[in-house]
């Protein structure tokens, strides 16, 4: 279905609401402190990835590290 989007990829799936809706409140990104070279983490805290698609493609990761 084209919708007039200049980059010709925006096809509307059935989950497409909905997971633009989650994505939203929950973000896209994330800063994750690292301590001599070491994830510096809280005793409860962890790092997961949601997909909120039902058949969702392939994603890439992209991590860029600042600091002294």
């Amino acid at each position: 279905m084209d919708l007039g989007c200049p980059y010709g990829v925006h096809i509307i799936r059935t989950d497409d609401t909905t997971s633009h809706i989650k994505s939203t409140i929950i973000g896209a990104n994330l800063s994750l402190p690292i301590h001599q070279g070491r994830l510096n983490l809280g005793v409860w805290q962890g790092v997961y990835l949601c997909e909120h698609r039902n058949h969702a493609g392939g994603r890439r990761l992209v991590a860029t590290i600042q600091g002294e």
